[in-house]
């Protein structure tokens, strides 16, 4: 069950969330119901395709915000279990989301909406002449990844070790995003993010697909948090995201059909 949360924490996840205003039409169910505040708690790879969504639930439900707050799978975890409070939980692996179910913090069953897969990432001059997962392994080489208790850290682990690759980090990132910009700035010549991450930069990086990548897809869950402040928006939004609307603008960023 819920703890209470520390100010310190509520201060975080207070500065972490963000809304939307734009104005468009909308594929949820909501016909314009429902207004207050909804809090979701999202995986950082996640950050673009549900901020586009939130915009969309806005357009529906006439007086409703959107509040994000994205990061490491674990953190959200970590904080919704200390009793932050969230209204859903969108998680990049199922290890994620059972620190929560296990914790009776998840108000009904877990289901996946989405899956997603590593690829190496570059600066678009390519300056490490990376070509496959094997050059990672490279002396000199500057490679970053994700926290192995992130899920893109788990994954990459998983993903490595598939391909008999033994990487030495210059550093591990609380995120797939900051590992991404890392790259993007040329601090790193490669990491190991989602493909959908890689995307969403444009021209700042190049993506390298490896086929140990398919040895390490992650299933992305999504559930109503227990108690949460607004469980009718709750139920709205995982309706929004298990949809049409959802899944065409998930398949649009490259995420996979579950």
């Amino acid at each position: 069950m819920k703890k209470t949360l520390s100010a310190a924490a509520l201060l975080l996840v207070a500065l972490a969330g963000c809304g939307s205003v734009d104005e468009g039409p909308s594929g949820t169910s909501g016909g314009g119901k429902g207004g207050g505040t909804l809090t979701v708690f999202a995986a950082a790879s996640l950050t673009e395709t549900f901020t586009a969504l939130g915009k969309e639930f806005e357009r529906a439900h006439q007086g409703a915000e959107v509040r994000f707050n994205f990061g490491g799978s674990s953190t959200l975890a970590q904080q919704i279990t200390q009793g932050a409070p969230a209204d859903v939980f969108a998680s990049a692996n199922p290890a994620t989301m059972k620190t929560v179910t296990d914790a009776g913090d998840a108000a009904g069953t877990p289901r996946v909406f989405t899956r997603n897969r590593l690829v190496i990432a570059v600066p678009a001059d390519n300056p490490g002449k990376v070509a496959a997962v094997g050059d990672l392994a490279r002396p000199g080489l500057k490679v970053v990844l994700c926290a192995v208790q992130v899920p893109c850290g788990a994954a990459a682990k998983t993903a490595l070790g598939a391909a008999g690759v033994e990487v030495r980090p210059v550093s591990r990132e609380k995120d797939v995003k900051a590992v991404l910009t890392k790259v993007g700035l040329g601090e790193a010549d490669a990491g190991l993010v989602y493909r959908t991450d890689a995307k969403a930069a444009g021209g700042r990086v190049r993506a390298i697909e490896f086929p140990e990548a398919a040895k390490a897809v992650n299933d992305y869950p999504i559930v109503e948090v227990a108690e949460a402040p607004n469980a009718a928006l709750a139920k709205e939004f995982i309706a929004l995201v298990l949809g049409g609307r959802g899944r065409a603008a998930l398949a649009g960023a490259g995420f996979e059909a579950p």
